[in-house]
C-alpha cells in the first residue's frame, strides 16, 4: 500500500461502503434542518468528517486527489455567496438582511421564507464542510493521516 494508507482490507471495504451513506445523512441533515433537529452547520460537519474518514483510511494524497484545494476554495466561496446573496437580495427588495419574505417570487410568503431558509442552510453546510476539510488538510501531515495501520 502507498504511504498514508490503512492496509486492512476490512477497514477499507467498510469505509468504501459507509462513506456515501454518511454523506447522504449529511445532506439529509442540511435539507431538513429548518423542520427537524440539524441544519447547515450540523450537516456540514457530517459531510466534512466523511472526508476526514476517507483521508484516514485511504491517505492524504488520495483525499487531496479526489478533493483538490481549488475545489475546496470554490465550495467555501460558493457557500458564502449563497448565504450572503439571499440576505442581500432581501435587502435589495426592501427587506432586512435575511428577512426571508421579500424575494419577488410567485409564491406565498411562508413558502418564500421556507425556500430562503433552505438556501441559507445549504450555503452554511457547504461553507462548514469546506472549512473543516481545509483545516484538516492543513493540520495533518501525510504520515499522520491514518490512525491505525492494521
Amino acid at each position: 500500500m502507498a504511504n498514508g494508507e490503512i492496509t486492512s482490507i476490512v477497514i477499507r471495504t467498510v469505509s468504501r461502503i459507509i462513506i456515501p451513506f454518511i454523506q447522504l445523512f449529511g445532506l439529509y441533515t442540511i435539507i431538513h434542518g429548518e423542520a427537524s433537529p440539524g441544519g447547515g452547520f450540523q450537516g456540514g460537519v457530517i459531510l466534512g468528517t466523511s472526508i476526514i474518514l476517507l483521508t484516514i483510511v485511504f491517505g492524504l494524497e488520495e483525499a487531496k486527489r479526489r478533493i483538490p484545494r481549488g475545489l475546496i476554495l470554490v465550495f467555501m466561496s460558493l457557500g458564502l455567496l449563497i448565504y450572503s446573496g439571499i440576505g442581500l437580495l432581501d435587502m435589495l427588495f426592501g427587506g432586512k438582511y435575511l428577512e426571508y419574505t421579500r424575494l419577488p417570487l410567485p409564491l406565498p410568503a411562508h413558502e418564500i421564507s421556507a425556500l430562503s431558509i433552505l438556501c441559507v442552510e445549504i450555503g452554511i453546510g457547504i461553507t462548514v464542510m469546506s472549512v473543516i476539510i481545509l483545516l484538516f488538510f492543513y493540520s495533518v501531515r501525510d504520515e499522520d493521516a491514518h490512525g491505525i495501520n492494521a
